[in-house]
């Protein structure tokens, strides 16, 4: 996670993550950012309210649990945006698919995911 890190740090979002919460963090790998156009990740290091978007849509209020996805739903994001989350083939939110569910944390809950989510 050195990419999603360095990108919160840029945005200065790490110390609002670290908050009381309970939040839901669907965490893009590295490999997730690869995906991304060339150059893209360091177009939005030096856009940070565009990087603070599309941070904050990959934040849930509350704690889901991958047990608590019992069908489709349409959660809120942090950003303002809604995702779409479909249990139906393992998890997908939006375009991404769930690779690791449920890390638990103290304010909270990380679901690692193969792809940026991007709002539209």
């Amino acid at each position: 996670f050195k990419t999603l890190a360095a990108a919160l740090t840029a945005a200065g979002l790490v110390q609002t993550l670290k908050g009381a919460g309970p939040f839901t963090v669907f965490a893009p790998t590295d490999d997730a950012f690869k995906k991304l156009p060339a150059g893209t990740v360091e177009g939005l290091l030096k856009d940070i309210p565009k990087l603070t978007q599309i941070l904050t849509y990959h934040v849930v209020p509350g704690a889901v649990m991958s047990s608590d996805i019992t069908g489709p739903m349409s959660p809120a994001t942090v950003q303002g945006g809604t995702l779409k989350i479909d249990p139906s083939h393992g998890v997908k939110v939006n375009d991404a698919t769930v690779v690791t569910p449920d890390i638990k944390c103290d304010n909270g809950v990380i679901h690692v995911i193969d792809t940026v989510l991007l709002p539209s």
